[in-house]
């Protein structure tokens, strides 16, 4: 029996051939992130845990037409180094994981490819990252398509002043974060050490304000995925 599962690494060869023959999979989610400091309140795992948990949720609204990549874990955190803990790697090394991921997923025949980011450090190598694909396969691939969104991207600044009692998009562990972390994955928020992280945006997040935030994102993020298998009208 074929597995329903969506998730890369939870297929073995023979299910995913299959998938790709019966003409599933048709498009890819890369998750990438961090794993980084989020103050006292929020896990190290905060950035790629929330990117990878909205990529599944997609996939999932989306099955069997998106599958999710084995998550890029690691980030360019460089500037959370004080922090011990953080992980960090140079631009230029997370640029070469990234760019051979879309590779592969390309060479495997799936054209559509979307790196979707939950690390705001990862923007800059991310610019690199599509310039060298632009590059590379304007010889190579035409018919690519590869984008790079944070997750955050899909939501309009309108939206957040309406949500948030500070309109920061998306800060660092503050009320944006803290509250997608209390709805999505709560257990890697530590309430009751918030106030030690002596952070307005933290103090004003709940739970409900990151189902709001949460539930335009999978919209936004799903609309991006459409628009790349031709499903927008």
């Amino acid at each position: 029996m074929q597995s329903k599962d969506f998730r890369l690494g939870k297929l073995t060869r023979r299910e995913f051939r299959e998938a790709r023959a019966a003409g599933h999979f048709v498009a890819a989610i890369i998750a990438t992130g961090s794993i980084e400091q989020h103050l006292e309140h929020l896990a190290f795992e905060t950035d790629i845990a929330t990117s990878t948990r909205i990529a599944e949720i997609v996939a999932e609204r989306l099955y069997p037409r998106v599958v999710v990549a084995t998550p890029i874990s690691i980030g360019i955190a460089e500037h959370h180094m004080h922090a011990a803990g953080t992980l960090t790697t140079k631009p230029g090394a997370w640029l070469s994981v990234v760019f051979d991921a879309v590779d592969s997923m390309v060479r495997h025949g799936i054209k559509k490819v979307l790196v979707l980011n939950g690390h705001a450090g990862n923007r800059p190598g991310a610019s690199a990252v599509q310039v060298q694909w632009d590059l590379y396969f304007e010889r190579e691939h035409e018919d690519v398509d590869l984008r790079f969104n944070s997750y955050w991207d899909v939501l309009d600044m309108e939206f957040i002043k309406q949500v948030q009692d500070i309109p920061e998009l998306p800060g660092h562990a503050s009320e944006f974060e803290t509250s997608v972390s209390m709805h999505l994955l709560p257990e890697n928020v530590r309430v009751d050490s918030i106030p030690e992280s002596q952070n307005d945006g933290s103090s004003a997040a709940t739970a409900e304000k990151g189902k709001l935030l949460l539930d335009e994102i999978l919209i936004g993020v799903a609309a991006v995925i459409e628009d790349m298998l031709g499903l927008q009208s």
